[in-house]
């Protein structure tokens, strides 16, 4: 569904220029539910807003559902977020229409793309829990129901991708967790590829799969040793692994070789701040070590 190859995007004025990504590879498998991880600046939102047609590469290939993005012209980008896109937004104002009821907001998509099925306003109410509520006006919606509105709003378009920045990141830890058991309801149901940002590691533990980005460039991915599906039953069975035993991490490697490697592990050797490391290879294992000083 996505491949990125050498992705840069470089924001110019005229006294300042500022490198947001520095060669990013990163692949999405259709149907998959990800995350993003990464600290602020580290370019997360970036890639999003790239992936989602709001922005344009500097260079590299950045392909989605097979099409080249780097090659559309302003019509094809237009129909590219009417068509192939969804997006749910951390700040809800920027989904949500105030004034309207939940059924509302969720037909105004439809009307735009020129169906008149309103009646699937209601189906994607009911998809994310809120049929009962769809006459209400926003004001009269918690936080979280309001965000499960935003996400109808962003499935009305019927989507291929769903892309969240940060989704989470204006309600409880509670309302959290069931925002992200939505996604992954989502992901299962409708087989709904879904790449999901935040700065939150444990919500990001809830998927199968988190890509982590520094500096610009993917860093590491962890990958979970069994499904959350898996996880969800050996609970209720009370023999599920703990948090920090679900995840594998590996280091992502370029294809010129080139890895980032993790700051606590320079620091544990003397290693930051410095531009040099021994590498050797020994009994099939590579080894990294201080250079001598002499």
């Amino acid at each position: 569904m996505i491949l990125c190859e050498n992705l840069v995007k470089i924001y110019k004025t005229n006294e300042l220029e500022v490198v947001a990504l520095q060669g990013l590879d990163l692949s999405v498998e259709q149907g998959e539910l990800m995350a993003i991880i990464g600290n602020s600046g580290s370019g997360k939102s970036t890639l999003l807003n790239m992936l989602g047609g709001l922005d344009r590469p500097s260079a590299g290939k950045l392909f989605v559902d097979g099409k080249d993005l780097l090659k559309f012209t302003e019509r094809e980008l237009t129909r590219y977020k009417k068509e192939t896109v969804g997006f749910v937004w951390q700040n809800k104002a920027r989904n949500l229409i105030p004034y309207l009821t939940a059924r509302e907001n969720v037909e105004i998509p439809i009307l735009l793309q020129g169906s008149r099925k309103r009646l699937r306003a209601l189906e994607l109410l009911d998809a994310v829990g809120l049929y009962h509520r769809r006459n209400n006006r926003l004001e009269q919606l918690s936080g979280g129901e309001q965000q499960r509105v935003a996400i109808a709003i962003a499935l009305a378009n019927q989507p291929k991708l769903l892309l969240a920045d940060e989704p989470t990141g204006s309600v409880d830890t509670k309302t959290a967790s069931q925002i992200m058991e939505l996604f992954n309801r989502l992901n299962r149901e409708m087989g709904l590829t879904i790449v999901i940002v935040t700065h939150d590691q444990q919500l990001a533990r809830q998927v199968n799969r988190v890509v982590a980005i520094r500096d610009g460039r993917t860093s590491s991915e962890l990958i979970r040793r069994k499904t959350y599906a898996d996880e969800l039953a050996e609970l209720e069975r009370e023999t599920a692994v703990t948090s920090d035993d679900s995840h594998e991490e590996y280091a992502v490697m370029d294809s010129a070789g080139r890895i980032q490697l993790p700051s606590a592990y320079l620091e544990a050797l003397g290693l930051s701040g410095k531009n040099k490391v021994k590498v050797m290879l020994e009994d099939g294992r590579m080894i990294l070590t201080a250079p001598n000083e002499e």
